[in-house]
């Protein structure tokens, strides 16, 4: 249609929120669906977050707020950031918007010209290239294969670098794969950056708080000083405290871009909704015990997930070191042939085997840069993940 814009035509539409969509729809055709491809926790808001938010209404709180976050939301920031990350950011170094996914974009947005290239390494967020490529800039992948834990290495990120690299989108733990970067891998990766002074880097940090065993997490700019002008420190309340819906992210900066992604975000959506700022300030300032609680959780439920997808025929799936996904190869099924006589030649008809056979949702890996794998999250209660890994030990099993 010649009258929609040209750059549609650069981008598609989020894979993950069409399966998850597709398996809402067969839910409510009748079929019995387990869905492991939403990236939210199944856990509800804590009340305490709730009943700050219905005390924010009844208060009357439901005005335009600043731009870019009220005070008391950019004040529970800054102390978080201290706290938590052991960064100073000032109020003016903070900005807020409708999720980590917008202050993504307001930043790339403010900062990317056409040839403009950002480093995105693959297995990535399915959001990150399509974002360039709205925003007018070229996206680069950086390939992290599962021999190295699907984490970037610091000659691949040299390979990736040139003269019109303007950003590295560094997401820890990482969505896909669950990867995260230890002190000493972010501190390789910063010594190859400080060799080049024209790339920024924008970490999404947004699964911080959903770490494992041993696994203590680190941001870039915490560990490299030097590289904190040129970093944007992206998080949110999403998943930590189970606020997908609440819609609010933000993140720490240099004061020149921050101004810049504000310039941005008056000219889109103005102010974030008041009353989930509201939530938000109560949610970083308030109780933080149930955190690891359920991280805890998640952590049985990880455990029990790779131990029963590496026990179905053709999967290999690494342990991850965070987040609520897993990333399973199923190498070993492709080439293969399902009872119906299809040949499974992809990760993508192995996801639609899946859905087709036993009703079970996932995500194909060429979703997010790297194949042949698929996306599956443990975000759902215990009983539908063993259900699930043993549906799809079924459907492995009748493969020929």
């Amino acid at each position: 249609m010649a009258f929609l814009a040209q750059a549609l035509d650069r981008i598609k539409p989020s894979p993950t929120i069409a399966v998850t969509q597709k398996a809402r729809e067969l839910k409510a055709a009748g079929r019995d669906v387990i869905g492991l491809g939403a990236g939210e926790p199944d856990f509800d808001t804590p009340d305490s977050i709730k009943e700050a938010a219905i005390a924010a209404i009844r208060a009357g709180q439901t005005k335009y707020t600043a731009v870019d976050g009220t005070p008391e939301l950019k004040a529970a920031i800054s102390e978080k950031f201290k706290r938590e990350n052991g960064l100073d950011y000032a109020p003016s170094q903070i900005t807020v918007g409708t999720g980590g996914k917008q202050v993504i974009y307001n930043a790339l947005a403010a900062t990317l010209d056409p040839g403009d290239e950002v480093v995105v390494p693959a297995p990535y967020w399915v959001s990150y290239p399509d974002m360039v490529l709205l925003c007018g800039g070229t996206p680069v992948t950086a390939e992290c294969p599962s021999q190295t834990g699907f984490k970037l290495q610091p000659d691949t990120l040299e390979s990736a670098i040139t003269p019109r690299t303007k950003w590295l989108i560094l997401n820890s733990p990482n969505n896909p794969t669950g990867a995260g970067y230890t002190p000493a891998e972010l501190k390789a990766l910063s010594e190859v950056l400080l060799r080049h002074p024209h790339v920024h880097v924008l970490t999404d940090d947004m699964y911080e708080h959903l770490v494992y065993g041993d696994f203590e997490f680190a941001t870039l700019a915490g560990v490299e000083p030097a590289l904190y002008d040129r970093t944007l420190t992206m998080n949110g309340v999403s998943k930590a405290y189970a606020m997908t819906g609440w819609r609010i992210g933000y993140a720490g900066g240099p004061q020149p871009l921050i101004k810049a992604i504000a310039k941005v975000q008056s000219q889109s959506t103005s102010n974030p909704c008041s009353i989930s700022q509201a939530a938000a300030t109560a949610a970083l300032s308030g109780p933080q015990d149930f955190i690891p609680e359920r991280a805890a959780v998640f952590h049985e439920r990880r455990d029990m997930v790779v131990d029963m997808l590496n026990a179905a025929d053709g999967i290999s799936c690494h342990r991850p070191e965070g987040a609520f996904y897993v990333y399973p190869s199923c190498a070993g099924c492709i080439g293969k042939t399902a009872p119906d006589g299809t040949r499974i030649d992809s990760d993508e008809a192995f996801a639609g085997y899946l859905l087709d056979s036993v009703g079970v949702a996932v995500v194909m890996g060429s979703a997010f840069g790297l194949s042949p794998f698929f996306r599956g999250s443990y975000a759902t209660s215990t009983e539908a993940l063993r259900e699930a890994c043993t549906r799809i030990q079924k459907a492995c099993a009748e493969l020929t």
